[in-house]
């Protein structure tokens, strides 16, 4: 669970949260719960390892506006050799505001498909949630 606070830069000018940012929500959240499940995406990076998204999908169900502070839940919904998912939701208290997901793919060095690294596939699957 990541949280945080809209800020003016999140919004169009009635203040509401522009949709494309909830992206970037979703990017923080992602990072912060990899982190939390022991996924180092700097040192994979270093080991020439990288996440692309490939898919997204966002559903608006209500605005969020500024000053709102949102609660991003993160759960993984699907692993393979190559690709996990994510499903999201962003909540104002215990309104869920938003839903989504992603795909995404650990590609090499030359973007090419790669298989997950052994040690991060067993986090992964630790976290799986069917």
């Amino acid at each position: 669970m990541y949280e945080l606070r809209v800020y003016y830069e999140d919004t169009d000018t009635g203040g509401v949260v522009y949709y494309a940012n909830y992206l970037r929500f979703f990017e923080r959240a992602r990072t912060e719960e990899l982190r939390a499940w022991g996924v180092d995406v700097g040192a994979l990076m270093n080991d020439g390892f990288f996440f692309v998204v490939t898919d997204v999908n966002l559903k608006l169900h209500s605005p969020a506006k500024y000053g709102d502070v949102l609660r991003i839940e993160t759960k993984l919904t699907k692993v393979s050799a190559v690709t996990l998912e994510l499903e999201y939701a962003v909540c104002r208290e215990k309104m869920k505001l938003v839903s989504g997901w992603t795909r995404m793919a650990c590609v090499n060095k030359e973007l090419r498909p790669a298989k997950f690294p052994p040690d991060v596939k067993e986090k992964l699957l630790k976290n799986f949630s069917a």
